[in-house]
């Protein structure tokens, strides 16, 4: 199938790994011409340089998302580099398994809104960004990349900055769809990365079982029996980022490979 993505601008917050970067390489394989937006230039610089391989326009825009005013100019540079932006993924986040999960007793205030801050307001501030450039050529789409957390508890601020993420998504897709741009939420489970090899030796290390072990703990949870890649990840939001998806828009896509015994409708 074409997904007709030939041409079209994209920017992808938090595109210099994980997620985020298998989004902007598979956008980029299909035609799409693609933004990286991140703080690390480093991995920025990087991440651009793999992804222009496939021989569209790539451009590395260094920004933090939780800053409106550095949010403005990011878009203004890429709007002046690429001539438009068409479709925007906001994957700009601090990975839920980055670090200790917090209990009520440990979890601060000033934690909770630094996870809401880059998270929630963050992609706001992008969306505010892009949506008169896309309004203005009748068309768009905003993907925002959220998280299962939203539908289970275990972690306060993630489950919190997660369903405020499809909140926001309802209320844009209502707001944007005349103008014709979709808005849409895709939760991933847990994504294996750059980052898991790393990650599974040391827990497992921890638990002293070894790193195989660890992973089919891990996926135990999931109705295929194992946890996807990111590449697949980015297959799902590849589809929701092209002109075929557009009886989509305000809704939840779960791309964790199944909860057992959840039913949600």
């Amino acid at each position: 199938m074409d997904l007709q993505l030939r041409g079209k601008r994209v920017i992808v917050t938090g595109g210099n790994r994980g997620i985020g970067l298998a989004i902007a390489d598979l956008l980029a394989a299909e035609g799409a011409d693609v933004a990286l937006v991140a703080r690390d230039l480093e991995a920025l610089q990087a991440a651009a340089a793999r992804i222009a391989a496939h021989g569209t326009r790539v451009v590395a825009v260094q920004a933090d998302t939780t800053d409106d005013e550095a949010v403005r100019a990011m878009v203004d540079s890429v709007v002046g580099e690429l001539g438009g932006v068409d479709i925007l993924v906001n994957a700009a986040a601090t990975p839920s398994s980055s670090n200790a999960t917090p209990t009520l007793a440990t979890l601060s205030d000033d934690a909770l809104h630094a996870e809401l801050d880059t998270k929630v307001v963050g992609y706001l501030r992008c969306a505010r960004a892009v949506a008169p450039h896309m309004a203005a050529s009748g068309w768009g789409r905003i993907i925002n990349i959220s998280g299962l957390n939203a539908r289970q508890s275990g972690s306060i601020a993630g489950s919190i900055r997660n369903v405020a993420v499809v909140a926001l998504t309802k209320n844009l897709a209502d707001e944007l769809g005349p103008l014709g741009i979709n808005v849409t939420v895709v939760h991933p489970g847990r994504t294996i990365t750059e980052r898991t090899a790393s990650m599974l030796a040391s827990r497992s290390a921890d638990l002293g079982i070894t790193p195989d072990e660890l992973a089919a703990q891990l996926a135990v949870g999931t109705s295929i029996g194992r946890n996807v890649t990111a590449a697949e990840v980015a297959n799902v939001v590849a589809f929701l980022a092209s002109p075929r998806s557009v009886a989509i828009t305000g809704d939840v896509i779960a791309a964790g490979g199944g909860a057992r015994g959840a039913i949600h409708y």
